[in-house]
């Protein structure tokens, strides 16, 4: 579970301090699924990169399984972020000289899991998002709908207990976006995922149980009794 208290972030800009996060206040149960909305600049993704260990606040805790992140040295973070969280990016964020199950490999590096039992676990992640054909691709060799399914099976393949989601569809056509939501979505529901996404789409948004909207760094959070589960 997460639980964040009193977080906020300042950024300096020139002799100007930014408020990105006004004592935000958050819980996530296990197994929840939110959408974060909001403006442009209003603290999502600022939001997500304290949820995922990516940044830390000026000031407040985020708590993630009775762990608080915020206090955690670089080492330790490390580990939580490659043992239990996941992260999608609009961007893919693909290494381009590695084909599909190489990049996928790479999530468990870290882990440090003999090479065998690597490629095993990346070609079965890749097969589960609809891949398993797509192993030896290069990312110039497929479309963007297939690049950001080997970027959830690269956040997938470790087993994580979160995932995290930046903006997943904001790079693909409509039809691709909900190809790319159902898969997500079937993978929350399979593997009791803790779900978290940032988007712009309103579609997605009035679509989710919970909703997060940030705006000039404070957060609204409202429930969606008719959201399809």
């Amino acid at each position: 579970m997460y639980e964040l208290r009193g977080v906020t972030k300042q950024y300096q800009r020139g002799k100007e301090t930014v408020d990105a996060l006004r004592g935000v206040d958050l819980t996530v149960e296990d197994g929840g699924r939110l959408v974060i909305q909001g403006p442009t600049g209003g603290g999502k993704s600022t939001l997500l990169q304290m949820l995922g260990g990516l940044d830390r606040p000026t000031a407040g805790s985020v708590v993630l399984d009775g762990v608080d992140l915020a206090t955690l040295s670089e080492t330790k973070l490390t580990k939580v972020r490659s043992e239990k969280i996941g992260i999608i990016f609009q961007a893919f964020n693909l290494i381009p000289t590695l084909n599909a199950q190489e990049n996928v490999e790479t999530a468990l590096v870290p882990l440090g899991l003999k090479a065998a039992e690597r490629r095993e676990r990346a070609a079965e992640a890749l097969t589960s998002v609809g891949l398993g054909e797509r192993l030896g691709h290069l990312p110039s060799e497929m479309s963007g709908g297939q690049q950001q399914r080997v970027a959830i099976a690269r956040a997938l393949v470790k087993n994580p207990k979160v995932l995290l989601a930046d903006e997943p569809t904001g790079n693909l056509d409509e039809s691709m976006r909900d190809e790319i939501m159902d898969v997500l979505e079937g993978l929350w529901r399979e593997h009791g995922l803790t779900f978290i996404m940032v988007t712009h789409d309103s579609t997605l948004a009035k679509a989710a149980p919970r909703l997060a909207t940030i705006r000039k760094g404070r957060i609204t959070v409202t429930e969606n009794a008719h959201a399809a589960l």
